[in-house]
């Protein structure tokens, strides 16, 4: 049986459910979802408001950069983030003056 969300064919029965390999779609055969939409993520801060591409926030704790003689410090502001889903945990994309392009784990920043 195929996956119905990857199309994959490597799909194997496990006791009453399907698994997919590939794309880690569990389903049950006879509930077998039509048309699929990819799964919103949703980012919070670290005071637990939700954050929104665009939004501006607030560096919370000094953060060490990898490669740079010198971290961003306490308060500096972020404007116009862009929320990434990650497996690293740095759910926010944006640029820092003075550092450029870089990645930030939400629960270091404060929405402003």
């Amino acid at each position: 049986m195929p996956c119905p969300k990857c199309k994959s064919t490597f799909c194997y029965e496990d006791e009453n459910q399907w698994i997919c390999p590939e794309c880690a779609f569990e389903w049950i055969p006879n509930s077998v979802i039509e048309n699929l939409t990819p799964t919103e993520f949703v980012v919070k801060d670290a005071h637990g408001n939700v954050l929104k591409d665009g939004d501006s926030v607030s560096v919370i704790k000094d953060l060490k950069v990898k490669g740079a003689s010198s971290s961003v410090k306490v308060g500096t502001k972020v404007k116009n983030i862009r929320l990434q889903d990650s497996s690293d945990g740095h759910n926010i994309g944006c640029k820092i003056d003075g550092f450029g392009q870089m990645n930030l784990k939400s629960e270091f920043v404060k929405k402003i």
